[in-house]
């Protein structure tokens, strides 16, 4: 970077220090019909630089910012600016292969993005030494699910069973990739804490939530086509974002030209989990242990939203 380039930077957010502090009620950006002034621009920004230095980002470290036209890019890249540090902000739309030569060839410390891309962020985190850091903001990430065209599988696992939470997550994504396979879906691949995925369309994710030595995992198989356009009817979204909220999806019936009953699927989600967990499962309620388990992690997971 040249230094003239970074003095342009730099001079950027000082621009801004001094507009809040003479004009602090004048309008610094417009989005979705609401006003953001300078003052409460620069406080975001001072956010961020305070929020940066705590995670030990320091003058002339890199942070990658991948974020689509929302007013925390701004609030991000002037907050990057302030400490002194190296904004790398890059398009949205990349994909897996994109984001790592990006992140690698930069020696990122940082990432900023939206929640939703965090999966595949997850996917190539093993591959990215420097990366120290991935902070999350916007959006959720969006699951769709519809009877007739999704499967849920919700599994409590305590004990011996769960040994850390990363090895849970590779654990079950390969009992999950092979609960997939063995729908005859081929062409399905796993990375660490990812979703399946055939090609770059998911067709089944799962989250893992912990406590006490506890792990219910929550899954999500797409059985059938899903149309999401119906969900985005009444699920608002702002437009600079919905079409990265949304990852591409597919399902077992798309690959394989046929939809399995729900009797195939239960009979080989059980097979795959007993042979991975030497454990017999049976038709009928939970035990006592498995009911506490199940109940304090949905507890835990509802004061978390």
């Amino acid at each position: 970077m040249s230094a003239e380039s970074s003095k342009n930077r730099l001079g950027l957010a000082q621009s801004i220090e001094k507009r809040a502090a003479a004009l602090p009620d004048s309008v610094a950006l417009h989005f979705e019909g609401e006003a953001i002034a300078y003052n409460e621009l620069n406080r975001r920004a001072n956010q961020v630089a305070n929020g940066l230095q705590g995670l030990g980002v320091e003058k002339g470290d890199r942070v990658a910012i991948m974020l689509p036209n929302i007013p925390e890019f701004i609030y991000v890249l002037v907050g990057t600016l302030k400490l002194g540090a190296v904004a790398v902000p890059f398009n949205t739309l990349y994909k897996g292969g994109e984001i790592l030569h990006i992140l690698k060839d930069s020696g990122a410390r940082c990432l900023v993005t939206l929640t939703n891309f965090f999966p595949v962020i997850n996917e190539i985190r093993s591959e990215l030494p420097d990366l120290e850091q991935v902070i999350l903001t916007g959006e959720r990430n969006l699951v769709f699910a519809h009877p007739e065209s999704t499967a849920f599988i919700q599994l409590v696992l305590q004990g011996d069973h769960i040994k850390d939470i990363d090895g849970a997550y590779q654990k079950m994504g390969h009992i999950l990739l092979k609960i997939i396979e063995d729908l005859g879906v081929k062409e399905a691949w796993y990375k660490h804490r990812g979703s399946i995925r055939v090609r770059g369309e998911k067709i089944a994710t799962f989250v893992i939530s912990e406590v006490e030595g506890m792990a219910l995992i929550n899954t999500v198989v797409f059985l059938g086509p899903l149309d999401t356009r119906d969900f985005l009817r009444v699920v608002w979204v702002p437009p600079e974002i919905r079409d990265k909220v949304v990852e591409p999806l597919t399902s077992v019936e798309q690959e394989t030209g046929k939809r399995p009953l729900w009797d195939q699927v239960k009979e080989t989600v059980a097979g795959a989990i007993e042979e991975r967990f030497q454990v017999e499962i049976r038709d009928g309620s939970m035990v006592r242990d498995e009911l506490f388990s199940y109940e304090k992690l949905r507890s835990l997971a509802y004061k978390a939203r």
